[in-house]
């Protein structure tokens, strides 16, 4: 029996590790992603912004957010504040604690979590693209990953009070990518539009992306690292019902993700009588996001259709917020926000177990936080530092204003300007904006 116990703790600490390094593959997703749907000019910056946030979620989750987000008492509101990780299971710890022993170690725990910090940051990244100062947004990433997030992670995941009025979110649909976008939305409303995407007339100009294909490359990957996220959040392998429900969760998570591309490809169709790629792109990652707050309870027809009101979702927030003005060049807020939505509220209708009315508070309340608290960090880094790039850097491109280097500098030609030599970019000369604007036309 103990060997039998020990073998399983090996077998679901492994099987948890794996799930976190497919999520943390998700950040080259994002990475591929953005760096396709903004301009040649500032494609260096966004890479940079992607792999140093994810340093900065790893070291604060590290440091400070891993402890209060599940270090602090059941039900509470504020979470205890503590540092670092804690002590590691022993073999005596899980041979001998019958029913409650730890069933994986406590490290994959963390290592599984700090990917999802990271998720969540990385979800900012993109909606504040091409005019954000670098050091600005890695100010406000510290914060983010180290006490914002951890804090409704608590209310949630941790045993706090969103968990006690029966808030139900099984990878993270509300936790992960509403905050997000939460946080984005806030950053954006602060931030401004990109000059140029909006006429003075009220006129919207899409702002096509740089590379389409890596775009989709992004996409494929992000589908992919999805398994481990919605997988992992099963937490255990070791058993036969928890590996039905792993694969359950799986079949599920695929099926939705194709049902957002269909049904999203098709509405461009009938509103835009084009196949956009980049709705189609943004379909499947609404479909991902719908189905995360619950992928193991529906059948996998159900789940491919909560993917596709996901995918029609996020088609129609997309053009909503251009006419509000709000620009998010990669449409993260409406992905990550709207959708997010949309997942944690269809919970109820395959899970009997979860209510509406605590579905919306559980919306409610991680979006007022992470938003307002978002606003002020964002507000303060602005009168502190600034947040935006000078008009000029924004049109020379914020690739050599923050980074010195640009990601394609064969598209770059020298000029002569009265007897100088200056160095501009060509060709690319607006900004991705995920998804069509017909009505512009």
């Amino acid at each position: 029996m103990t060997e039998l116990t020990e073998l399983s703790y090996a077998l679901d600490t492994f099987y948890f590790l794996i799930c976190g390094v497919l999520v943390m593959w998700m950040a080259a997703g994002f990475s591929m992603l953005e760096a396709g749907l903004v301009r040649s000019k500032n494609t260096a910056e966004i890479l940079t912004k992607n792999i140093a946030l994810f340093a900065i979620a790893c070291t604060m989750y590290l440091l400070l957010g891993y402890y209060l987000m599940y270090s602090s008492s059941a039900g509470g509101f504020l979470p205890s504040l503590g540092f670092l990780l804690g002590g590691e299971n022993t073999v005596a710890s899980v041979t001998a604690g019958g029913d409650d022993a730890p069933y994986y170690s406590m490290r994959s725990d963390f290592f599984f979590q700090v990917v999802f910090v990271a998720t969540a940051m990385s979800i900012v990244s993109g909606a504040v693209a091409e005019r954000m100062k670098l050091w600005a947004f890695l100010a406000f990433a510290v914060v983010m990953t180290g006490v914002i997030y951890p804090v409704s992670g608590y209310w949630t995941w941790g045993g706090g009070w969103l968990a006690e009025v029966g808030y139900s979110d099984y990878a993270g649909s509300g936790i992960v990518h509403l905050a997000g976008a939460a946080a984005a939305l806030a950053g954006v409303l602060v931030l401004g539009p990109r000059k140029g995407k909006y006429g003075k007339d009220g006129s919207i100009h899409a702002i096509p992306g740089a590379n389409l294909p890596l775009a989709t490359i992004g996409t494929f990957i992000l589908w992919m690292g999805w398994f481990g996220f919605n997988g992992g959040s099963e937490l255990k392998l070791s058993d036969v019902a928890s590996a039905n429900n792993v694969a359950q969760v799986l079949v599920n998570t695929n099926a939705a993700a194709a049902g957002g591309v269909i049904f999203a490809l098709i509405l461009a169709k009938l509103w835009f009588r084009k196949a956009d790629l980049t709705m189609a792109l943004n379909g499947a990652l609404a479909g991902l996001v719908a189905i995360t707050a619950d992928p193991l309870s529906p059948t996998a027809l159900g789940a491919t259709l909560i993917g596709g009101i996901g995918g029609t979702l996020v088609v129609a927030s997309i053009v909503l917020l251009d006419k509000l003005k709000i620009d998010d060049p990669v449409g993260a807020i409406s992905v990550h926000g709207m959708v997010g939505i949309w997942g944690v509220l269809a919970v109820p209708f395959t899970n009997a177990d979860a209510g509406f009315g605590p579905q919306l508070i559980g919306i409610l309340g991680i979006f007022v936080w992470v938003f307002a608290a978002s606003l002020i960090v964002w507000l303060i880094l602005k009168a502190a530092m600034g947040i935006r790039v000078s008009e000029e850097e924004e049109y020379e491109g914020v690739d050599l204003a923050e980074c010195g280097l640009e990601a394609y500098p064969e598209f770059s030609v020298a000029k002569v300007h009265g007897g100088g030599i200056g160095r501009s970019q060509s060709g690319y000369t607006a900004a991705a904006s995920v998804g069509h604007q017909p009505h512009t036309e």
